[in-house]
């Protein structure tokens, strides 16, 4: 078993205030630069005890408070939001002496968002409720299959605890542990019927991480085939082509340099087999702005032997020459 992955609370809570948005720290200051610049509207908007912002690429609400302080980020035709909220350290000792120090808590809303929506009842009712949320968020359970996590259970299901990466298929394709086969259930899909694999039990490929931490754990609708639908669909590819949400990054086919729309909990997508043509291959959980300054992501991968943000396997960045940097295609914001 992997050493157990260690989430501190930091004592301070961090603010956001005017247009200087600080959400990781006091990090991601390219990133609030470019959100600052991009207003669609200058000034901003007061509504009762919030005020609201809009932005642009993507088209995105800022909410805050009376004080000014940055509550949430609703982008517009997602469901993920970025709430501020009290700072935690993420660590992962036997892959990486690096941690991510973050005040971004990541919720699904009820609802993808649309410009205006802040003028609809559900709205009133959800915010409030997430801003005091302290229950894990999307990042929090992400972690929870990462090196030497605990077990969950639910129902007597194992739902979360360290998750291999899965053994070879007799095809030799490596992809083919998805979130039923760590749970060992078989599962209906609208699409289709799958068979866990008693082989694969606890394990998660790429795309099976995605799906058990927005699919199953989350509640974001999941298909069981690689086609066009109201669901997240089985690979990485499809996810990327054919998959719901907000794109942020568009894939141009070539290495994604542009990193200023991202926010942690986007989904982002590489192609580790160029030579195989220049459809992605691989998929991970954006976790934000490392101690180092620098942008990484958590993926489930075979050297690591389960998910990580460490650097088994090459180093977990998005940004510089490594092997995920320049695998980097594109991103999308459920």
């Amino acid at each position: 078993m992997r050493r157990a992955i260690r989430i501190g609370v930091l004592a301070a809570v961090i603010g956001v205030s005017g247009t200087a948005a600080v959400y990781v720290a006091t990090q991601e200051k390219q990133a609030i630069t470019a959100m600052s610049a991009s207003l669609v509207t200058p000034g901003v908007a007061a509504t009762g005890e919030y005020s609201y912002e809009r932005l642009e690429a993507p088209g995105r609400t800022i909410v805050r408070d009376s004080a000014g302080t940055q509550l949430a980020s609703f982008t517009d035709g997602s469901r993920t939001v970025m709430l501020t909220g009290r700072s935690r350290t993420f660590t992962e000792p036997k892959f990486t002496t690096v941690t991510i120090t973050s005040s971004a808590w990541v919720r699904f809303a009820p609802q993808p968002w649309k410009e205006g929506a802040e003028k609809e009842p559900w709205f009133r009712d959800w915010l409030p409720k997430a801003v005091g949320d302290t229950s894990p968020d999307l990042l929090a359970i992400a972690l929870q299959y990462t090196d030497g996590a605990a077990p969950q259970t639910a129902k007597k299901l194992r739902i979360g605890g360290d998750a291999s990466f899965g053994p070879d298929s007799a095809e030799g394709r490596l992809e083919k542990s998805d979130f039923y086969d760590y749970l060992g259930v078989d599962w209906d899909f609208p699409d289709k019927h799958e068979k866990a694999e008693p082989a694969r039990f606890g394990s998660l490929d790429c795309s099976g991480f995605v799906r058990m931490v927005y699919g199953y754990r989350a509640g974001y609708p999941m298909l069981g085939g690689n086609t066009k639908g109201p669901g997240l669909p089985r690979r990485a590819w499809a996810m990327s082509e054919l998959g719901p949400g907000t794109q942020v990054i568009a894939d141009t086919k070539k290495q994604a340099t542009d990193y200023s729309a991202l926010q942690p909990g986007d989904i982002l997508f590489f192609n580790l087999e160029p030579h195989l043509g220049p459809q992605v291959s691989h998929t991970g959980i954006y976790l934000g702005i490392d101690g180092d300054g620098r942008r990484r992501v958590l993926s489930s991968r075979k050297v690591a032997n389960g998910p990580t943000f460490g650097d088994a396997g090459g180093v977990s960045l998005i940004d510089g020459e490594g092997t995920y940097a320049k695998a980097f295609r594109a991103a999308k914001r459920l």
